[in-house]
């Protein structure tokens, strides 16, 4: 646990170094598997029309739903990994 922590922890340090924007649907992914993976399930309410960032960043995260804090960290840190290869 303390090791995927660490390798967590890392993965938001280096996914600063990304040389390329990633696209809007991989952004989107790092956003939903790091809010399961420090917070846990989705909370709170849906936001409206108005907002469509919110409602996606919100919906990205609410697809994870039931997913454990560890396997969204290991997701997010192989995210991370795949992205900087490209």
């Amino acid at each position: 646990m303390a090791d995927l922590k660490t390798q967590f922890e890392q993965a938001q340090k280096d996914v600063k170094t990304l040389k390329a924007r990633p696209s809007n649907e991989d952004l989107l992914t790092l956003y939903a598997l790091y809010k399961q993976g420090s917070v846990g399930d989705v909370s709170g309410s849906r936001p409206g029309m108005l907002d469509p960032v919110g409602r996606a960043k919100y919906d990205a995260w609410a697809r994870l739903k039931g997913k454990s804090k560890d396997e969204a960290m290991k997701r997010y840190v192989a995210k991370v990994k795949e992205l900087l290869a490209r």
